[in-house]
């Protein structure tokens, strides 16, 4: 009777540590989160979240082999860094993350990722722009991505640059990537001219938004 009483708590006691493991639910909305070819994994944690240890592992599409991502083996944040393991822009890439939970040691199911392409998924940001005025008078404009992989990764790249006339009329102008500056011209005197510049991929068919106003006068 005691031998039985026994393996009944102890068949019990399995069966809360098996209920347990499948009680933890996994991470959801897993997706990169590319800017500029800074591609990050991110994923939002189980409702069950308390004392969860994350663990992230990415592939090559086509490839069998999951590898574990160094630096992002029991972490608890909800992201992870991938860029230097996804920066092949002919790739094409998947990633998984699963949780433990510390008390328990008990683990969720892997939560996959869609596929991610760093050409084609990743967002492109606007380009800084500087200007400086002359006293003929002109604006003296420069443009710089502000991630120069941009920039290496596409030789068609060019710039959009609106220019704001005082009168409210908007000119819309174009610059080479690698052009040192883009010198405007014949303007008024004391006048104030408002820019903005954007970055276009032609070859992917996308762009930047327009980086934010920027306003100078004339002498």
């Amino acid at each position: 009777m005691t031998s039985l009483l026994i393996g009944t708590m102890l068949l019990g006691n399995l069966g809360i540590c098996v209920t347990a493991q499948e009680m933890l639910a996994r991470p959801t909305q897993v997706r990169f989160d590319s800017v500029d070819y800074k591609n990050i994994l991110i994923w939002t944690p189980p409702t069950n979240s308390n004392s969860l240890e994350y663990y992230v592992q990415w592939k090559i599409y086509g490839e069998p082999e999951w590898m574990d991502m160094h630096g992002c083996q029991g972490i608890q944040k909800h992201h992870c860094d991938l860029s230097n393991v996804t920066s092949n822009p002919r790739e094409w890439y998947y990633a998984r993350v699963h949780a433990l939970s510390v008390p328990t040691s008990s683990k969720s199911a892997w939560a996959l990722s869609p596929r991610f392409s760093p050409r084609w998924d990743t967002k492109i940001s606007p380009p800084v722009l500087r200007l400086n005025v002359t006293e003929k008078p002109a604006i003296v404009i420069r443009v710089k991505h502000p991630r120069p992989l941009v920039q290496k990764l596409h030789s068609s790249l060019y710039y959009k640059i609106y220019l704001k006339h005082p009168s409210g009329e908007e000119e819309v102008l174009e610059m080479e990537c690698c052009s040192h500056k883009l010198t405007l011209k014949e303007l008024s005197h004391k006048a104030k001219y408002c820019l903005q510049a954007q970055t276009i991929l032609p070859l992917q068919g996308k762009s930047s938004t327009r980086s934010s106003v920027k306003c100078i006068t004339t002498p």
